[in-house]
């Protein structure tokens, strides 16, 4: 299990654990039953790489502790 930080720059930040073979798209269903929005609606990125939802977190390299951006589409 990892541990992930993901900041949306309104003031919150989320923390979600997930395993490290787990998709983006397991990700942001597991960001969604915590914060309430429709996991269609998030879109994760770091700097200016938009993370795909059918890559998993190893393939992106994302360890325990990282922090992604989280915007709303």
């Amino acid at each position: 299990m990892i541990e992930v930080t993901c900041n949306d720059r309104l003031g919150s930040k989320v923390r979600v654990k997930v395993n490290g073979d787990d998709t983006i798209g397991d990700l942001k269903k597991v960001l969604s039953a915590q914060i309430g929005i429709k996991a269609e609606k998030i879109r994760l990125q770091k700097s200016n790489i938009i993370y795909k939802d059918h890559i998993t977190l190893d393939d992106y390299e994302i360890h325990d502790g990282d922090g992604l951006e989280l915007y709303y589409n």
